[in-house]
């Protein structure tokens, strides 16, 4: 069995490309050097799940891919919702249990810093990122908003008048004003160029947009207008730039926090011309705690993210999801990540157990594990993964041992976070 293994594991996951080295294969609790899992570096942007119950080493898979990706020379996007990725940017050090984890994979363990960003949508310390109103488009803010058809029509009629008028919607006052407008003195204007406008419709934008206020997107609106090609960027040394986007203090708005990733990602896809099949991707998401991407989101709003997700891998841009339990993710989503890092789960009540069930189910089938039996055993910095080889077949399920960062592990100091702050490219262009 144990031959079989190693030479199953052997032939599903050497490639011919460059790739990054997650760990070595287990089997009955042992773990065997003889076969290392990686992932090619050309299938990244297939995207991605990492999941596991809080403390089984999700954040830890998120920092070593993303330190190796940068080593590689693509950049990546932190979202950094528990305010504990920034360690990243330092060099790490070596102690008895990274010892006693690497002598056991016979991986060589080299600690080293990051270049690294810190990114701010919210109070958060960094630099600044805002949109425009008239960036985001009717169509885009209509499904934010949660509008109707009939209402998605007014702010279609609203967007029009202000590019035919010469009027630039900076921030959500500026459309506020424009709503005012349009239901007081500009009535008879409207009326005459567009129709009738219903002033129930003007009456529900202006709730939503103040409940869109309230959740603290009024600072992201407006300008100077964030780049995303900034965020493509490599170091002096070759290495990827890390992008950690600080926002410990938006967990309690999801809206507001859907709202910026779907921007983004909608711009991104729009500016990025098509790149086919890369040999490593141009930029990669991570996106911790994603279970608030999806949380308030209408039915529209995940529909438009299933769509981003599905077209935005052919610009060469990668999203991985983290999340405690794969079934955070709706199917639609789950079914297009090509990469699965599965963590332990733990059991404590039946819904627990179902929930168990169903997540082991998202996996290859494999004669050398019990999945569903497994999940619950897995030990700290233990997973199940799963990917997809060069030709996009998926390989083969393998319990791995991960390795560790190479970087810091813990949250830097306020004077180590303003060091980094004083050394940002990007900070005097925001």
């Amino acid at each position: 069995m144990k031959e079989e293994f190693i030479s199953e594991i052997k032939a599903a996951y050497q490639f011919k490309g460059d790739s990054i080295v997650l760990g070595c294969g287990m089997l009955n609790g042992a773990v065997l050097p003889e076969a290392p899992i990686s992932i090619p570096l050309r299938m990244v942007n297939r995207h991605g799940l990492i999941a596991g119950a809080t403390g089984t080493g999700k954040t830890k898979s998120l920092q070593l891919m993303a330190e190796q990706l940068s080593s590689k020379g693509v950049p990546s996007v932190l979202l950094d919702i528990k305010g504990d990725l920034s360690g990243i940017a330092l060099e790490g050090s070596m102690n008895s249990k990274i010892s006693e984890r690497h002598t056991t994979l016979n991986i060589p363990w080299e600690p080293h810093d990051n270049f690294v960003e810190l990114l701010s949508i919210s109070n958060e310390p960094g630099v600044r990122l805002r949109a425009t109103v008239t960036e985001f488009g009717p169509v885009l803010l209509s499904k934010i908003l949660g509008l109707n058809d009939t209402q998605e029509g007014v702010v279609s009629m609203m967007f029009k008048f202000c590019d035919d008028s010469g009027l630039p919607l900076l921030d959500l006052e500026d459309f506020k004003k424009v709503l005012q407008f349009v239901s007081n003195e500009g009535k008879e204007e409207i009326e005459k160029e567009f129709g009738a406008v219903s002033s129930a419709s003007v009456g529900t934008i202006m709730r939503k947009i103040i409940e869109l206020e309230q959740q603290g997107a009024t600072g992201f609106f407006g300008e100077r207008s964030f780049e995303v090609e900034d965020l493509c960027r490599v170091d002096k040394q070759g290495r990827g730039v890390i992008s950690i986007l600080r926002a410990a203090d938006i967990q309690d708005k999801p809206k507001f926090f859907s709202t910026f990733m779907l921007q983004m990602l909608a711009e991104i896809y729009t500016k990025f011309p098509e790149a086919g099949d890369l040999e490593k991707p141009k930029l990669v998401f991570f996106l911790d705690e994603a279970h608030l991407l999806f949380e308030e989101a209408t039915s529209a709003l995940v529909n438009q993210l299933e769509t981003i997700i599905k077209l935005i891998r052919s610009k060469g841009i990668g999203l991985f999801f983290i999340t405690q339990n794969p079934i955070d993710i709706p199917e639609e989503v789950l079914g297009q990540l090509g990469l699965k890092v599965q963590h332990a789960l733990r059991a404590f009540t039946a819904k627990d157990r179902k929930a168990i069930k169903l997540a082991s189910e998202n996996y290859p089938d494999t004669r050398f594990y019990e999945v569903a039996n497994l999940i619950t055993e897995l030990g700290i910095g233990e997973a199940l993964v799963t990917a997809l080889n060069e030709k996009g077949i998926p390989t083969p399920l393998a319990h791995t041992m991960m390795r560790a960062p190479e970087s810091r592990m813990d949250v830097l100091k306020e004077d180590e976070m303003e060091s980094i702050r004083n050394h940002s490219e990007i900070a005097d262009y925001y």
